[in-house]
């Protein structure tokens, strides 16, 4: 029997013990909004969303490439960006309207101020000639007409294999350059 009567009297102090807590902290709330809005995760949630979208950039009524997606979501931060979570397509254009090369990614971000695009997971670049570029991570500076990676790549040309650490090219994959070569394969046709 005097055991329990320890275990209730226990949780009458714990059940007091709680009240208070929850009292003082009921007075002591700041109606901070950044701190709400953190809390709840508002913040991150984007301002537009779109499936199956399709952007056109174009210069002088030129048009100079055609992203789409199959999701893009749109934030609204500290900074403006685009997430394209499910992956992205983009056609680079010439003067003549033919596709110069294609960008493929499974994700990629794009930030307004930067004008810089970061392409990530399984990323391949085709241009004309057909050869191949193969990378997790690579950027496109739309500003600049660049693209550029830091990372592993891969390029696949109609005589070789060249591998390496960084690469940078213009945005057409024409005229590039792999920063640190680790190795060539030359392929012999037959």
């Amino acid at each position: 029997m005097k055991v329990l009567i320890q275990t209730c009297n226990k949780s009458k102090n714990f059940s007091t013990a709680v009240v208070i807590i929850i009292t003082a902290m009921l007075f002591s709330c700041k109606n901070d909004i950044k701190t709400v809005n953190a809390i709840a995760g508002i913040n991150n949630l984007p301002v537009q969303v779109g499936t199956n979208v399709e952007i056109i950039y174009s210069e002088n009524a030129k048009i100079l490439a055609k992203l789409t997606t199959p999701l893009l979501n749109r934030f609204e931060n500290e900074k403006l960006y685009t997430e394209m979570p499910n992956g992205v397509k983009i056609l680079f254009y010439d003067s003549t309207m033919h596709v110069d090369s294609k960008l493929i990614a499974k994700y990629a971000i794009s930030y307004d101020d930067s004008q810089q695009m970061e392409a990530k997971n399984d990323v391949q670049v085709t241009n004309k000639k057909g050869e191949l570029l193969n990378t997790e991570h690579l950027v496109w500076d739309q500003k600049n007409e660049k693209i550029f990676s830091d990372v592993f790549v891969k390029i696949t040309t109609a005589d070789e294999i060249l591998w390496g650490e960084g690469f940078e090219s213009d945005q057409y994959f024409e005229k590039y350059e792999i920063k640190k070569l680790k190795g060539t394969i030359s392929i012999k046709q037959d």
